[in-house]
Order: structure tokens, then sequence, then C-alpha cells
């Protein structure tokens, strides 16, 4: 049975039902066993030691402040899972459906069967995809309006798109992610509430540019600048016309207030030097 907190998290989190009744519901995870034991990402080359008492302080702040606006259900860190504090790759979810991930570096695997059993006690109908395709949760894959915008080739296959159109019944666009440094499709974009869309087009080629341009209109779109995609700018959470993101974008902050949202930035320093920022520390279940 998943428990809904840890003795080590000094938090006092949601249980993990109910998930509906209208409140959003983001899942977390405490960063009590998170580390830099590895490198499967350019961001955790040659980085800077981590200070963990530091990640535990930013990993709190961003915990209250999604708690303004949702209700924040907590999944049990594992020892030995470093990673596992980075819960938008754990599952894909559309509805009550959860699509499991299934990680290209083996050193994530040992995630998938706690997070399928914390969906399947949780309610959910689980999905497990085929063992020779990798798909790495929302990490890969954001529903925008009534479509799923989904990158492959640096960690997930695409292949796995037939998946989340057979599942969802949404039409699936497929970008390709084209810069080593935005490994997931949700460090270099971010569907916004009314159709606003955060975006770094250095991230695509230049068809997946076009592919952005023609469905998502030229009002609606943010293109961020190079240097505030280096800060995890389009690693964002949305929720209602609240948007949270690392500090030091000040020139998307500006541009979000001009259209109606409220924005929090907040220091996440450590978890960038693992490749992660707020999105990636939080997945939005309900």
């Amino acid at each position: 049975m998943t428990k809904s907190a840890t003795s080590k998290s000094a938090i006092n989190p949601v249980g993990i039902t109910p998930l509906s009744h209208g409140t959003p519901k983001i899942l977390m995870c405490p960063p009590d066993y998170f580390a830099l034991e590895y490198a499967i990402n350019p961001w955790m080359e040659n980085t800077a030691p981590l200070d963990r008492d530091l990640a535990r302080r930013q990993w709190d702040t961003l915990y209250q402040a999604i708690s303004q606006e949702a209700g924040v259900l907590v999944i049990e860190p594992v020892e030995g899972l470093p990673d596992l504090v980075f819960t938008a790759n754990a599952a894909f979810i559309y509805g009550q459906e959860a699509i499991i991930a299934h990680y290209k570096h083996p050193e994530r695997r040992g995630e998938e069967p706690h997070c399928a059993q914390w969906f399947k006690a949780s309610g959910f109908n689980v999905t497990l995809p085929p063992n020779d395709i990798f798909f790495e949760g929302a990490g890969d894959a954001l529903i925008w309006q009534d479509r799923i915008f989904a990158g492959y080739k640096t960690r997930t296959d695409i292949r796995s798109h037939t998946l989340l159109s057979e599942v969802t019944g949404l039409p699936v666009l497929s970008l390709e992610l084209i810069n080593p440094n935005f490994y997931h499709i949700d460090v270099c974009l971010c569907p916004l509430e009314d159709g606003h869309f955060i975006y770094s087009p250095e991230a695509f080629n230049e068809y997946g540019n076009l592919v952005i341009e023609a469905n998502v209109p030229e009002r609606k779109r943010i293109a961020v600048s190079p240097e505030e995609a280096a800060q995890f700018a389009c690693n964002a959470i949305n929720i209602g016309r609240r948007v949270i993101f690392n500090q030091g974008s000040n020139r998307l902050s500006e541009a979000l207030f001009e259209r109606g949202f409220n924005v929090t930035q907040i220091d996440l320093s450590e978890f960038l030097k693992s490749g992660g920022s707020a999105k990636c520390l939080s997945l939005r279940v309900a």
C-alpha cells in the first residue's frame, strides 16, 4: 500500500483520494533520496556537487506554492531511486487512464513498478508500454486543447505516440527533439490555460516549429529566449491563472502578466543540476 507521506518530509500532504470534485490534484515525491548518482542527460555532467539541504528547502517552497492552487498528493520516495522526485515522468494521465513510463535508461527503470502500484491503488486504469517501446510519461507528452504534443527521439520512442492516441482518442502531434539539453518535451514546451503556449523554438527542427505554428495561433504563442530556456522557463506548472517556474525569466513573466496570468518564480537551482525544474517535480493527476 502506498503511503501518503514520509517521516522525513516536513509537510502535511493530502491523501491519495479523492481524485475528483473539481479541485486540481498534483503528484509530488519528497526529495529524501534525491542525489546525483549517474549522468543520463547533459545537465548531470560535470555539475557542481548537490546541496541536499538546499534541495529540500527548494522542494518545500515549491510544494507550498502548489498547495496554494491545488491539492498535493505524495508518492513515497524509495532509497536507490534518486530521480523518483521527478514525478512528471512517472506516467501520462488522461482522465482515469494512466500510461506508465518505460524508461530508456536502466537507472530509472526501478521507478516503474513503484509508480504503477501507486496509480493502481489510486483507482487509475493502468497501461504499461511494450518492453521494446520507451516512453517517459508527461515528460514527453502534454495536452494542449484537444490534442497532444509529444516529443520523441531523445528519450521516448515515436511508436509510443500510437499508444497515446489509442488510449486517449486524441490526435498526437509528434515533435522531434533536436537539442540534447532539451531531452524531454516538457523542458522546452508548456501548454497553458485558454490555449496559451510557451515554447523554445531552438528545441525543435524547422518542421517541428511549423507544426506548432500551424496549430497554435500566433497570439497564443510565447517563444522564450535561449537564455530563458536554459533556466528551464518552459518547465512550468500551470494551474488556472497561476504559472510557476524557476527564477530568472523576467521577460517571460512580463509576457504572462500581459495575458492575465499570475507568476511565481522559485529558486530550483539544485534540481537544475539534475536536468529538472518545477514541472519535472510535479504531475497533474486530476
